[in-house]
């Protein structure tokens, strides 16, 4: 039998057509989710929204920091906010045309376009005008969100209500098809960081050395930002604009305490980061509070733990550690 959401998908708009595998996928996982509900008891999984506002989170437990760990080793961890606050303006793009013009795009689309454009302009102005990168940062984030506000206020009736979404996310409006723009975006930022690994991450540590051995550096950071831009536009749907970038850099800073290697650190915050968007989007349901400030709030905690634990084993480490006596020269 087709799933109710294939056949209309295939009767809606070219989108919805081209989306129309992905819906069936998220039929197949709200399935999955209403049998875990029934034998396990937990109401909030008897949601459909609650399903979606699940997958859309552990995609973004693993993007977040999948990406976010090359930022942190390249002190590039505000790229984030600046990005964030054009993709606001991208939202605001998107409503624009559809509250104006009633084109009918989907805003998180529209965020991409603009994210990724503003991303390129970080990386094109630093490279020609010398400027540091946080000075480029700074003028796309402040150009972005100026636009954004612009923008929501020549149609402040029609945007005013629905921005706030975007601003600080939502669980009950992740629409089945911005979930399957999500799982677009999972498998392009996934896909890319595994073709590309060992060339971003010699990038990462040493410019000068990967520049001589023939790896192009700028284009390799310039893919590094246009990633960067996808995750905080696929974050954005339940972290919202304002608490985005704390997904890039929380999980990878408490990863960061108790790893041994880059490896490691990449394996263990995507562990810390699937954990805070679980706890947190179920304390977010039941306690009837924004879901990104709670998943925040629970990043941070198990960064404080993470802190905590990463004393001890070096405390424990210093311990084990002989200590060398003094030399006595006559004994020589």
């Amino acid at each position: 039998m087709i799933p109710v959401e294939l056949v209309a998908a295939l009767q809606a708009g070219p989108l919805d057509a081209a989306l129309a595998p992905l819906y069936w996928l998220l039929a197949l996982w709200s399935d999955l989710l209403f049998a875990v509900g029934d034998a396990t008891g937990l109401g909030f999984l008897d949601y459909r929204f609650m399903h979606r506002a699940i997958l859309v989170g552990l995609c973004i437990g693993v993007m977040a920091p999948l990406i976010g760990t090359f930022l942190v080793h390249r002190q590039l961890a505000l790229i984030g906010d600046a990005l964030a606050h054009t993709a606001f303006a991208g939202v605001a793009v998107g409503l624009f045309l559809n509250g104006v013009f009633s084109l009918g795009v989907s805003p998180y689309l529209t965020a991409v376009v603009v994210a990724v454009i503003a991303a390129l302009l970080i990386e094109l102005i630093s490279e020609a005008t010398d400027a540091y990168n946080d000075v480029s940062m700074a003028i796309v984030l402040s150009t972005g969100f100026a636009l954004g506000t612009v923008l929501i206020s020549l149609n402040a009736g029609g945007l005013a209500v629905g921005i706030n979404q975007y601003l600080f996310g939502n669980l009950s409006t992740v629409s089945a098809e911005n979930a399957a723009i999500l799982l677009v975006l999972f498998a392009v930022i996934v896909g890319t960081v595994a073709l590309t690994r060992n060339q971003l991450l010699y990038v990462t540590f040493d410019e000068t050395a990967a520049a001589v051995s023939g790896i192009s550096v700028t284009w390799y950071n310039r893919v590094m930002v246009m990633l960067t831009a996808l995750v905080v536009v696929g974050a954005m749907q339940i972290m919202g604009v304002i608490l985005v970038a704390a997904m890039l850099v929380v999980p990878v800073a408490g990863a960061a305490q108790v790893s041994r290697s880059f490896s490691e650190s990449l394996l263990v915050s995507v562990v810390l980061a699937e954990l805070a968007v679980l706890l947190g989007i179920g304390a977010s349901y039941y306690g009837e509070a924004t879901a990104g400030g709670v998943i925040v709030l629970v990043a941070v905690g198990i960064y404080v733990v993470a802190v905590a634990i990463g004393k001890v084993q070096a405390r424990a480490g210093a311990d084990a550690t002989p200590e060398l006596g003094s030399i006595d020269s006559r004994e020589a």
